[in-house]
């Protein structure tokens, strides 16, 4: 990460891990090539579970938002009946 940033010139780093330049080169142009590619794939799984989350979460609103006016019907029920019996 060192040499991505360019914190430090190579050599320095090579000497500091002792590692030859020509490997760190390597390195470097690997993950640069590979690098869109993995955080794509990185993007898209996060993208999908989100997606899957998002869903999950509007159908529990759906859910309870029909319980709710379930319990409220129910009450207006039973308050009616309460009062036709002079409860």
């Amino acid at each position: 990460m060192e040499v991505l940033r360019g914190e430090k010139p190579i050599a320095q780093i090579c000497r500091e891990r002792t590692v030859t330049d020509s490997l760190v080169y390597k390195w470097r142009a690997e993950f640069l090539s590979k690098a869109p590619e993995i955080f794509e794939r990185a993007n898209g799984s996060e993208r999908n579970e989100l997606a899957e989350r998002v869903a999950e979460l509007e159908r529990l609103v759906g859910q309870l938002s029909m319980e709710n006016m379930l319990l409220k019907k129910g009450s207006s029920f039973l308050e009616t009946a309460r009062r036709r019996n002079g409860l």
